[in-house]
């Protein structure tokens, strides 16, 4: 079964806490951070979740005013059980399409092989680093995508 893939709702806020855990561990965002990005959704945020039944995925986007023409990737995880399955592509998709005309950033740990996988599939490419950004000294790779005109 495919997931259907919508917009987050407040009703969502401890699966997406207790996903997050799971897929970041000691970087897990706290429950007063996803709250916070919940009360910013009419604001700058867009979240989507993949829901089959239980969520299984989620991807949060800043999307600033459109006199700006920057997008931020923030955070992409889908839980363990289900990744290699399509819908980290099917979030991406969906995630892409909100931001049309637009550029688009990420960062990810050097790494995430299978993360980095991911965007280069959908576009993405390297255009800097943060040399030992993260915990133990491992460079961050900062990720841009273009719509194709």
């Amino acid at each position: 079964m495919r997931p259907v893939i919508r917009s987050a709702s407040a009703d969502d806020l401890p699966a997406l806490v207790a996903l997050d855990e799971v897929c970041f561990g000691s970087d897990a965002w706290s429950a007063v951070s996803w709250s916070a990005e919940f009360d910013r959704l009419s604001e700058d945020r867009v979240i989507l979740v993949a829901d089959e039944g239980a969520v299984v995925g989620y991807v949060v986007l800043l999307v600033p005013p459109v006199s700006l023409d920057v997008v931020e990737l923030l955070r992409i995880a889908v839980t363990p059980a289900e990744r290699r399955t399509g819908i980290g592509g099917q979030l991406m998709t969906a995630a892409l399409s909100k931001c049309s005309g637009r550029t688009v950033l990420l960062e990810v740990a050097a790494g995430n092989e299978s993360a980095t996988g991911l965007y280069r599939a959908f576009g993405f490419e390297e255009i800097s680093r943060r040399r030992g950004y993260y915990a133990g000294g491992e460079d961050a790779v900062i990720m841009r995508w273009r719509e194709e005109e």
